[in-house]
């Protein structure tokens, strides 16, 4: 029996989800997506329809306006759709809010990033400690099944990481996550998730080296990697959520997260950042009035939706793997490319929001089908890789493994 499902968003990433939860409502079922601006829902449902991705036209897929931080409003709406999974594509500053309501109402849990304060930025490690890992307990008790860090990173690079654990490794050394988009979208400056969430993820570096969190300033430490398709490509340590539960769950002496940035989108960061555009605290103008510099900046960048259209290039996001097996060493790249183009001429979107939006969709099947109702709360490399990976495969984001030679230098 289809598993009717709620998503709760109607950003680029929910966009996406949207669409390839109605290419799959014969698993999935009914379809509710729902904001606080109820006119973007139905902006996305017109796009499913005008791209004909809806595969039974017997299950519905309409709107509902909510406000995910009002707990009971949640609940109500969880209840009123019957809706039996939640895909949380919101603000991170919902997380806890829409969790709450699903172990209220025992409906599945999905969301793709790490819980957020909005007067934090870049706690004490580990962050899912902070939040979400409060509230395990909670929900094995209750039975309900809650996914963490679902999109691709965190969550497909996850499963890359238990991927190399069951089939490729007896031990790992090193983990290197890449995330690099070799495109262009025509803008000056441009992020290409909500621009909030994405500029706060800069503040310092979290990174887990010799089983140990070290903190490093952001954007100081930079290699070129050579990756498929796209080439050499500039890259820099950074923190991101996926090593926040890796650290824990998976054996490894060092895990590190690379983003790749051109020279010019470094330029405009630091010039926001040191001029004090990128704070999240208030400031008082001279006419009294009070502002936060960084939802000024959101205001004045471009919607990451409206990147799809003019979007070339391609993405690549991967995990280089360094360990033994079976007493030699060995060395692999497992890793996805996804191009702008493609992405648009399928669901109106570009590459970005496709990699995030597809694996929460995934996730959502393999609850429907049994093979992840977990009954509790985990992360995405504690569950069975193959099962995601395969269906990842079969609906946008097929997964490559490359041996690297002996002779070829990871990192240059």
């Amino acid at each position: 029996m289809a598993k009717n499902v709620l998503i709760i968003g109607a950003g680029g990433v929910a966009h996406v989800a949207a669409h390839k939860c109605a290419q799959n409502n014969d698993v999935l079922g009914d379809i509710c997506i729902a904001s606080r601006t109820q006119k973007k829902c139905d902006e996305i449902i017109e796009s499913i329809k005008k791209k004909n991705n809806i595969k039974d036209k017997t299950k519905k897929i309409y709107s509902r306006q909510v406000n995910a931080m009002n707990v009971p409003e949640t609940i109500k709406l969880i209840k009123d759709t019957k809706s039996d999974i939640v895909i949380n594509l919101g603000i991170a500053y919902i997380n806890m809010s829409v969790l709450e309501a699903c172990m209220e109402t025992g409906a599945a849990y999905i969301d793709t990033a790490i819980h957020e304060d909005p007067e934090k930025t870049c706690e004490d490690p580990p962050w899912y400690g902070n939040y979400e890992w409060k509230r395990k307990d909670a929900c094995k008790k209750k039975g309900v099944t809650a996914i963490l860090g679902a999109g691709f990173d965190p969550g497909v690079v996850n499963a890359y990481c238990a991927l190399a654990v069951k089939h490729y490794f007896d031990s790992i050394d090193t983990i290197d996550i890449m995330d690099v988009n070799a495109g262009n979208h025509g803008k000056f400056f441009a992020t290409n998730f909500d621009p909030e969430i994405n500029l706060r993820e800069f503040v310092k570096v979290w990174t887990w080296i010799d089983r140990k969190w070290v903190s490093l300033p952001c954007h100081t430490e930079k290699i070129v990697y050579d990756f498929p398709v796209v080439g050499k490509q500039p890259v820099y340590l950074n923190g991101h959520d996926e090593l926040h539960s890796l650290y824990k769950n998976i054996d490894a002496n060092s895990i590190r997260f690379w983003m790749g940035f051109s020279d010019h989108y470094i330029n405009c960061f630091n010039v926001l950042k040191n001029t004090g555009l990128l704070s999240e605290f208030p400031v008082k103008l001279s006419d009294g009035r009070e502002i936060i510099p960084l939802k000024v900046v959101k205001a004045c960048l471009p919607d990451p939706k409206s990147l799809a259209p003019n979007y070339t290039g391609k993405t690549c996001i991967g995990n280089l793997v360094k360990g033994t097996k079976e007493g030699s060493e060995k060395e692999i790249f497992i890793y996805n490319v996804c191009d702008h183009k493609d992405c648009y001429n399928e669901v109106e979107s570009q590459a970005i929001s496709y990699t995030a939006g597809v694996p929460p969709v995934a996730t959502a099947m393999l609850i429907a089908n049994g093979k992840w109702e977990t009954k509790t709360m985990v992360n995405v490399e504690e569950l069975d890789p193959d099962p995601f990976l395969e269906l990842l495969n079969k609906i946008g984001l097929p997964t490559q493994v490359k041996q690297m030679k002996p002779e070829e230098k990871a990192l240059v």
